[in-house]
């Protein structure tokens, strides 16, 4: 008998270790906040059932504006088989938006806020620059009080400044800060051992537009400098029409990428936002009006196996590809959402996989739009990361509100 109990207790030790461990993994990796359809409940789609129930001192405050009316915030119990608590969250419920995902390419162009800091070069023995402390991917916004927004900008005060010491100031990520910079003398001119970047072009994939608010989310991913690799601060943006010329097909160690032009000058949009999480703004129009709506997927109820990407690889416009989702990290501190998988055979057979200027297309399950590819891998191209299409619709709604209250 006094084996049977002591088998009993161990069981009953390894149960509890386990269930513990369930919480732990939960409480850690799924995200605070969600977004929830009005006249849904908070439920986790997960390998173990995640429901939740409201908790007694629940705070309810009402919020107006935006595409999705009115909404409230909740705070929500996380329940492991409906019966263990979790943790604590807070969910916002709302209208479920309809959008047009695209999946079109479109071209950018960025102004950036200041000049960026490319490179640092010597000027005789050593760059003043670095000298004194500026790095690359700063972003200088003036120097000696004056407002730079170009190479020739830079050049031409410090050209003037006789050798004397110049008051720079950069912002350098969330920091203000400013440097003395002492130009030196090289082959007849004062220069500051700096090479700087005022603008960027490119070519991308636009992921969906919200018809009622007339804007648009892209990319996926922000728009970093080429160099630096650091996002650029944009000051000013548009987007226009591109005509898609062909691409290089992806293989193993060596991404493929779209390959297009300007179809012209005119702007389609204007360019608000530049993120981690893609490029937001408003459109002059709906650049897909015959195409389908379809309505938001929150990201607890995406899952892994079969969906489709909406994307273009040539001007014949945007097709529907079969993909597989493989990874979901609802993780507030993840890196990357989604780990996907091209599966269409077609896709596979002309690309290789994912191409670079791919970023942004739209990804569809269950007939919902729930992310957008981010990203390819460099040793397997089949393959490659995307981000939730709820973290980028968050941003359009912000751009929204903030209209709105300018307005008032």
């Amino acid at each position: 008998m006094s084996s049977f109990f002591k088998k009993t207790a161990c069981v009953t030790g390894i149960i509890l270790l386990g269930l513990f461990g369930l919480i732990g993994f939960y409480s850690t990796t799924l995200p605070d906040f969600y977004l929830v359809s009005k006249g849904s409940e908070l439920s986790v789609n997960s390998f173990f059932t995640i429901s939740s129930k409201p908790c007694e001192s629940k705070v309810t405050v009402a919020v107006s504006g935006g595409s999705s009316g009115a909404s409230r915030y909740t705070k929500n119990m996380l329940m492991l088989f409906g019966a263990v608590p979790v943790k604590e969250v807070e969910s916002k419920t709302m209208e479920r938006p309809m959008l047009y995902p695209c999946g079109q390419p479109f071209g950018i162009k960025l102004l950036t806020e200041g000049v960026m800091v490319v490179d640092l070069q010597k000027v005789d023995s050593s760059s003043p620059a670095k000298d004194c402390g500026i790095r690359e991917g700063d972003v200088i916004v003036s120097i000696d009080g004056e407002k730079v927004k170009s190479n020739a900008d830079v050049a031409k005060i410090i050209r003037s400044s006789n050798g004397e010491a110049c008051s720079v100031r950069i912002k350098r990520g969330s920091n203000d800060l400013t440097f003395k910079l002492c130009p030196r003398l090289e082959s007849g001119s004062y220069k500051a051992g700096m090479w700087v970047r005022d603008s960027s072009a490119g070519i991308g994939t636009l992921t969906f537009y919200d018809p009622e608010n007339e804007t648009f989310g892209g990319l996926g991913h922000p728009v970093c400098d080429a160099d630096t690799k650091e996002p650029l601060p944009l000051s000013a943006g548009t987007v226009g029409e591109i005509n898609l010329t062909g691409f290089n097909k992806s293989r193993s160690g060596c991404p493929g990428q779209l390959l297009g032009e300007f179809a012209n000058s005119a702007s389609t949009g204007d360019i608000l936002k530049n993120c981690e999480s893609g490029v937001f703004g408003t459109l002059n129009a709906n650049p897909c009006p015959n195409a389908k709506e379809f309505s938001l997927g929150f990201r607890q109820e995406i899952h892994p196996g079969k969906a489709k990407i909406l994307s273009s690889i040539d001007n014949d416009g945007p097709k529907e590809y079969e993909i597989s989702i493989e990874q979901i990290n609802l993780s507030d501190s993840a890196e990357h959402d989604l780990v996907i998988k091209i599966t269409d055979k077609t896709l596979l057979e002309k690309t290789g996989g994912i191409l670079q200027g791919m970023s942004g297309s739209p990804i569809i399950q269950d007939g919902r739009l729930v992310g957008a590819v981010t990203h390819v891998f460099i040793e397997d191209t089949a393959k490659g990361y995307g981000i939730f299409a709820d973290e980028m619709y968050s941003k359009t709604s912000e751009l929204a509100e903030s209209t709105i209250e300018n307005a008032g």
